[in-house]
């Protein structure tokens, strides 16, 4: 066994003091906020509110979920990113081996048009026009269908794919296997580490969507969603901070609550869902599954 030198050591040395300086100020912002949300509302305004809380208290968790309609936002919020991300996937995928085929005709054209699309947009109010034509305003596939497919999710999944051993698919061919079932069977559990990253992409997106419920879906209370509802409560405690009143107009304890204390709040109960997933998709990123699967 060789002996490390000095030298070695202090390299080493130095890589995890720096490893654990990029930790804490990774870490530091959501523990701040965290330490910010369970804090009283009027002692924070005072400042020096830094890794934990000095006044702890849950008031300000009690107002945001005293409000009525945050339980049937969640549900929605819940079934768009699970139904949205599962069909954009899947299709994203579907469209991204149909690119990747040497023998599809129109790969090159159909490539280029999707690139297009990350550069150049209709705009807002043609968007708008089309929803409303298609009957989607007040649909809850207002949330899935517009977005169902990325151009940059199809590149990137259709490079991922090109990547993959050809000899896979010519020997399933000979097998007799058609295109779906190569896609299903093959293409699908290889492509499982960037279908995976991709899958956390969409899911951050339909998670973190308000604008979308604001446009096609504000005046159905069954359509409302999380984040729609968590920035209408910012919004009245910001109203009601500027009319000199500490009380939220559903707050019916009647605790302090400031603007900055409730955006913490927000900001945690709106986070932490989405946090509980990355430990679970986390080693897909770093997995290779093809590796071995052909040798030549």
């Amino acid at each position: 066994m060789l002996r490390r030198s000095a030298g070695d050591r202090v390299i080493d040395l130095l890589i995890y003091l720096l490893l654990i300086v990029i930790g804490v100020i990774t870490l530091y912002p959501f523990i701040n906020i965290l330490a910010i949300s369970l804090n009283d509302a009027a002692d924070t305004v005072k400042g020096g509110v830094y890794l934990w809380p000095r006044e702890f208290t849950l008031d300000n968790y009690k107002t945001v979920f005293g409000y009525p309609q945050l339980l049937t936002a969640a549900k929605v919020s819940f079934l768009r990113t699970v139904i949205g991300t599962a069909l954009s996937v899947f299709s994203s995928a579907m469209l991204a081996y149909t690119l990747s085929r040497k023998d599809f005709v129109f790969r090159k054209p159909f490539t280029i048009l999707f690139i297009l699309t990350m550069y150049f947009s209709g705009g807002m109010v043609p968007e708008y026009f089309l929803i409303r034509d298609l009957k989607l305003i007040g649909n809850f596939w207002v949330y899935i269908l517009p977005g169902l497919i990325g151009a940059w999710n199809v590149i990137v999944l259709r490079s991922y794919i090109d990547g993959l051993p050809i000899s896979l698919q010519e020997s399933a061919q000979l097998d007799g296997a058609n295109d779906f079932v190569i896609f299903t069977r093959i293409i699908l559990p290889l492509a499982v580490p960037v279908i995976a990253t991709i899958a956390l992409f969409v899911a951050v997106f339909q998670w973190n969507s308000w604008f979308d419920t604001f446009l096609y879906a504000s005046s159905d209370k069954n359509l409302t969603t999380l984040q729609y509802e968590l920035m209408k409560i910012l919004q009245n405690t910001n109203t009601s901070m500027n009319s000199d009143s500490w009380r939220t107009g559903s707050n019916q304890q009647g605790s302090r609550v400031s603007p900055q204390s409730i955006r913490a709040t927000i900001t945690i109960v709106a986070t932490v869902p989405i946090l509980i997933v990355y430990p679970f998709m986390q080693k897909y990123f770093v997995q290779g599954l093809t590796l071995g699967a052909v040798k030549s």
